[in-house]
């Protein structure tokens, strides 16, 4: 199965001289194979219904739609041809634990996180106890199929985050039960909306908002936080917003553009603005397959919204303090006639005041005296999953660019298993391209592919890397390059 002559990547991986590691590739589950495991745990008649809401979670009734009642339902057109066909090795290597493990170095890639393809629907399904079914389901399927190849590759556990609770029952059941290591959640959570009641299931997305977790939840997550440092299990979201707001009818492409990166923004700044990063000091987070893009400008713009309206400086704006004789002054000499005609309501008005709300400080959840607080509650603690065609990855590493000399953690993620991959041997060789293009150093692809996945996972986990290929270089960095 292995091309006798090495790949790019694989000559790549052999000059750089560290390990790469893949921070997010992707399993194509075998449905029938998976059904077993939903059949198994949850018994005929969860499987049955499962069948039925899978299809709703990944919207199929729209293939069967008019244009006319697609635009009627606002139906979001779904992913669609989204597997390699051509390529039917690489078909088989994102099914067949064993093929992957043969072929990791003709990728090029050392060790591989991978998160399942057809169960990343999982949180759309409406019906809790299928949803948590499907989700324990898809965890015992992986655990089984890819548990003999621990060496070369891990495998991500769905947890279902509709409530603290039912996050934490699975994540203690994945960790201690199933011996898995890697969290994937989603970064939010459909709430119906009370008005909605009796809303079709395949219209609930039009009646329900987005609960991310951290602020103005309907649930304190507090405790699956905690949960998560105390197994050392670092979260990562793998969330997209196919379906939410401004979306199409007709047009996946237009769905699925900047998806994922929508999708975890709302989570990063909830987790933040919070004060979840600040509570929780240990806990590191990802937000994969985004890009980093999205992240750079949202610290950058963080940094200048606390400068300019931090809990000190916001009492500047306040309309008390505002000269409404001196401004009247400046009226009467510099105004426009139309203006200068009308200065008694002018007056009134300023004199009305405005409104305030009954907290001023918008950061009271995350106090913080100096902006530079922001380097260890934003950008230490979370980590950004990057594909290698993504020429935006190099922002990460422009510390003259980004606020303070930050260099956010953008980690190396394959995608291997989907469509935009269609030869899993040239992923590496486009990574590295950043640096043949002189838009990174050598040095940056090494905290890409390697440095900064160990930190990901081994900041929580010491023994994450424990008895892997890569176990004694992760060590060394942890040990700060010390042999």
């Amino acid at each position: 199965m292995i091309s006798a002559t090495p790949s790019r990547s694989q000559e790549i991986r052999s000059k750089v001289g560290h390990p790469i590691i893949d921070s997010d590739g992707h399993t194509l589950e075998i449905g029938p194979i998976l059904l077993d495991f939903v059949e198994k745990i949850g018994g005929g008649n969860v499987k049955k219904r499962y069948e039925e809401t899978f299809k709703e979670a990944w919207n199929l009734r729209w293939f069967n739609m008019s244009a006319e009642e697609r635009r009627h339902d606002f139906s979001t057109a779904p992913a669609w041809w989204v597997m390699p066909t051509e390529n039917s090795l690489d078909r088989a290597t994102a099914s067949l634990p064993r093929l992957l493990n043969e072929r990791m170095d003709e990728l090029g890639i050392d060790y591989a996180v991978l998160y399942p393809t057809r169960s990343l629907v999982l949180d759309r399904i409406p019906d809790p106890e299928v949803r948590q079914v499907g989700s324990r389901a898809v965890n015992a399927y992986h655990a089984e199929i890819y548990g003999g190849y621990t060496s070369r590759m891990t495998t991500a556990a769905a947890i279902p985050m509709h409530t603290p609770e039912v996050a934490i029952e699975e994540l203690e059941y994945a960790v201690n039960e199933l011996g898995m290591k890697v969290a994937m959640i989603e970064g939010r959570s459909l709430r119906p909306l009370s008005r909605a009641k009796n809303t079709p299931a395949h219209l609930s997305h039009v009646n329900a908002r987005m609960d991310v977790l951290g602020l103005d939840s309907d649930y304190d997550y507090d405790p699956f936080w905690a949960k998560c440092i105390e197994l050392n299990v670092a979260p990562a979201s793998h969330a997209a917003n196919m379906g939410w707001g401004t979306r199409s009818t007709s047009n996946y492409m237009y769905n699925h553009l900047a998806t994922f990166a929508l999708a975890h923004e709302p989570l990063a700044k909830a987790l933040f603005m919070g004060g979840v990063t600040k509570r929780f000091p240990g806990l590191s987070v990802a937000f994969l397959e985004g890009g980093v893009g999205w992240a750079c400008r949202l610290y950058a713009d963080m940094v200048g919204h606390w400068v300019k309206r931090n809990g000190v400086d916001i009492h500047k704006l306040d309309p008390r303090h505002l000269d409404v004789d001196a401004l009247m002054g400046l009226i009467e000499a510099e105004g426009e006639p139309s203006q200068k005609a009308r200065l008694k309501e002018i007056r009134d008005h300023y004199l009305a005041g405005e409104p305030a709300p009954e907290e001023l400080d918008d950061w009271s959840h995350v106090p913080m005296e100096r902006a530079e607080e922001i380097l260890d509650l934003f950008v230490k603690p979370f980590y950004f999953g990057c594909e290698a065609d993504d020429p935006m990855n190099a922002h990460a590493f422009n510390s003259k660019v980004n606020p303070m000399g930050a260099r956010l953690k953008a980690v190396f993620s394959s995608d291997i298993g989907h469509w935009d991959v269609p030869d899993m041997r040239e992923v590496v060789e486009e990574a590295y391209e950043l640096v043949e293009d002189e838009l990174i150093t050598a040095e940056d692809f090494r905290d890409f592919t390697f440095t900064n996945a160990v930190h990901l996972y081994a900041d929580m986990n010491p023994d994450f890397f424990r008895g892997t290929a890569v176990e004694s270089e992760a060590g060394r960095e942890l040990r700060g390059g010390v042999k």
